[in-house]
Formats: C-alpha cells, structure tokens, sequence
C-alpha cells in the first residue's frame, strides 16, 4: 500500500473523516451585505439580503384566522349567529391543524351565544321593533334627522356643505364653524315631491328669509352665501319635513367666524327701525323688470317706479316717526331729505310718456339713493360702514346703486341634505 507524501508545510492537514455525514463536511457559504450564496467556486448571487435575521428553530404554530374572526363577531355582537358558527369550525380546524387560538374561538363562541340570545329576546318581546319605532316618533317630533334650530352654529364632518351629509357637530358659534342656521322652515305634507321641487322651494324660502336674520346685510362678508339643509326621499319616510336655511362660505376651504346675527335680539331700538325701513326700499328696488333696457319696457319700468315712489314714501314715515338718539339724529335727518328728493324724481320717472325722460329722472333720483348717503347715519347707529362689493354672492345694499338691474342674488343651487 502508497504511503502518500507527508503535505508540505503551506498545505493544509488531512483531517480524519467521520464514519457518517456531517454537516460540517458540506461546502459552507457565505452571506454577504446584497448578495446571496451560491455554489462553491462560484461567486455570490448578487441578491438583496433581508434587514432582520431569521432562523428556522422555534417557529410557533400560525393562530387560527377563524378564531379571531369568531372573537371579533363576539365582541361587537353584530352577526352573533355568524360568530358563534365560526366559533366551532375554528375549534375543529385547530384540534385537526395544531394551529393556536383556541381561546379566541371559545371566547367568541361564548359571546356570539350570548349575543344571540339577547337578539332572540329582542324580537320576542317586541324590543327591537320598539326602539325602530321610536326614532321613527322622534323624527316625527322633530321633522328633521339633525338636531339644528335657528342662531346654531355647526361643522360638517368633511367641512363641506354640498352633497350629503348625515350629521354635523354643534360648535360655538364665537369660534370658527363651517355654517350658520339662520332659518328653519317645514314642507308641508304628502307624498316626497321629489329632490328638485325641494330644492326650489328650499332656493326660494332661503333667501327670503335671510334679511330676516341679517338685518344688517352689510355686515355679512362678501363671501357668504345661501346653503341648505333638505330632507331626503328616506329621511321623508320618517316624518322629516324640515328644511334648514344656512349660512356658509363659498370659499371651499373658507368658514365663519362669530355669529352673523343681527336682528330684534342683538340690535337696539334705532338700529333695528333704521334697516327695517332700508329693507321697505330694497324689497322694492328688487322688483325691477326682466328687461334691462328702458327702451324694451318702459310701461314695465313706469310701474317699477311706482313701487319705488311707495317704498321711499313708507321709508321716510318709519325714520321720521321714531325718535332716535341725540348723537344719531342729524345723520338721519339728512338721509329723510335725500329720500324725499329722491321720491320726487322717482314720481316724476313713473309718469314719463317716454325713455329719455325716464331716464333723466331714474338718474337723479337714484343718485340721491347711493349707498355711500348712508354711511353717515349708519356710523352714528353702530352698524357696518363698508358697502357689500359688486361681486359679492349677493350685492347687498340700503336700497341705492341698482342701475336699473333689480337683480335679488344668485339663487345657486348649494345643496346638504
């Protein structure tokens, strides 16, 4: 028999081989930092490594999806029959699989059961049916799903007052809110006329109402408009006959901030008859003819100044038989003699026997009716002193400045319901 030649010394010892295999005889590899072991005498794989080691020994059995599925029905007790069947199929699949979360299954089971009993009482005493029926009663009482009455102040949950909405928050109303209650209202009884009947009804009421609420139109900033609240076909089916009248910004990610409220509760005794008679002559200056142009209606625009000629008549009878405040008085005097001026001109354009005599009087007189004549009394009163600007939602004004137009707002469909 060969005696192999001893190794030399840079060579390694011959080791002496196991009589069975070890893991240690098999080529050992190497991971390093973005690569992956390959063979030996090749170079690694050029894979990414995991950030987080992980070793094969000690894996605990997987919990059963089931079981928790049966926990969670059992918690919330909303299918109980459901939680407690899944309770028992996960009992079955952890005995035959070795799986965990055999706790899990007996607790849901336990819960589902007693969940469902509590159900199967509901409905054999009459309970359930009881308590449908009395949100059915309180939507009667109310006749509306929300919980808003005139001068409350609230936030929608998406901050947005168009589309649906099927709650909104109460908040005070001295701090930043997304709308305003300025009016409630009821629709009369019957069948649902449908959403674009409500919503017309809903236009027209809104913005009626609004002078009642904002006496002060010139106090509202110019970026305020008319929305709504409506009842919906479901909503109709409870008994909810109420349409709420809001006030919002049309600035999508604008809001409101402290009440706009001016009214018999917030105002005194001369501010309050010093804009009801404004509003006597604007409610009259908004019935201006369709027709812009004199020359394409004159009988239209005659009869419009007869309103007009009326209006400033009542107006000046409300400022003058009020006695207001020494420090208001003269103010408000000067503003009767501009009325009466402007009455005479406005008398003289309703009796016109054609355009250009109209308009030379219409101009005169509407002169004398310039929103800027009011600033004056207006300071003396405590009430705003800036002029709503043209482009605001709605130009509001103390009755001058209409140019002929008449228009009442923009009557935009802005609808929550």
């Amino acid at each position: 028999m060969a005696i192999p030649p001893p190794p030399r010394p840079d060579q390694p010892q011959p080791q002496p081989q196991p009589p069975y295999p070890s893991y240690t005889s098999y080529p050992s590899y190497q991971c390093h930092p973005g690569q992956a072991p390959g063979h030996p005498g090749q170079p690694p794989a050029p894979y990414a490594t995991w950030s987080q080691g992980y070793s094969p020994y000690n894996r605990p059995a997987p919990v059963n999806g089931v079981a928790i599925a049966s926990l969670v029905l059992g918690i919330l007790c909303f299918v109980p029959a459901l939680g407690l069947v899944l309770g028992v199929v996960a009992l079955v699949q952890i005995r035959k699989k070795g799986e965990r979360g055999k706790g899990m299954a007996v607790t849901g089971s336990v819960l589902s059961a007693v969940g469902l009993a509590l159900w199967a009482l509901l409905l054999g005493t009459g309970g359930l049916s009881g308590a449908w029926e009395g949100v059915k009663e309180a939507a009667k009482e109310n006749n509306s799903t929300f919980s808003l009455a005139k001068g409350d102040c609230f936030d929608s949950p998406d901050g947005s007052l168009e589309g649906l909405t099927y709650d909104v928050d109460n908040v005070p109303c001295s701090g930043a809110h997304d709308g305003e209650v300025f009016a409630v209202f009821k629709l009369p009884a019957g069948a649902y006329p449908g959403q674009d009947r409500v919503t017309e009804i809903a236009d027209d009421r809104c913005y009626a109402l609004e002078d009642s609420y904002a006496m002060d139109a010139w106090a509202v900033p110019n970026d305020v408009d008319v929305y709504y609240l409506t009842p919906t076909g479901q909503t109709w089916r409870l008994g909810d006959r109420e349409v709420t009248c809001v006030f919002g910004s049309v600035d999508t990610n604008g809001s409101l901030t402290g009440s706009l409220r001016k009214d018999a509760t917030t105002l005194d005794a001369d501010q309050l008859t010093y804009l009801k008679a404004a509003h006597v002559l604007n409610k009259a200056m908004d019935t201006a003819p369709d027709e812009q142009y004199i020359d394409d209606d004159l009988p239209g625009h005659k009869a419009w100044a007869r309103r007009v000629t009326a209006a400033l008549d009542e107006q000046t009878r409300l400022l003058t038989e009020h006695r207001f405040a020494a420090g208001a008085s003269p103010s408000v005097a000067a503003l009767v003699k501009d009325l009466r001026g402007a009455r005479k001109e406005w008398a003289k354009a309703a009796a016109a026997t054609d355009a250009d005599t109209f308009y030379d009087h219409y101009d005169t007189g509407n002169a004398l009716l310039d929103a800027d004549r009011t600033v004056t009394p207006r300071r003396a009163l405590g009430l705003a002193t800036t002029p709503p600007s043209d482009d605001a939602p709605q130009n509001r004004g103390d009755g001058g400045g209409s140019g002929g137009s008449g228009g009442s707002g923009n009557g935009g469909e802005r609808v929550l319901v």
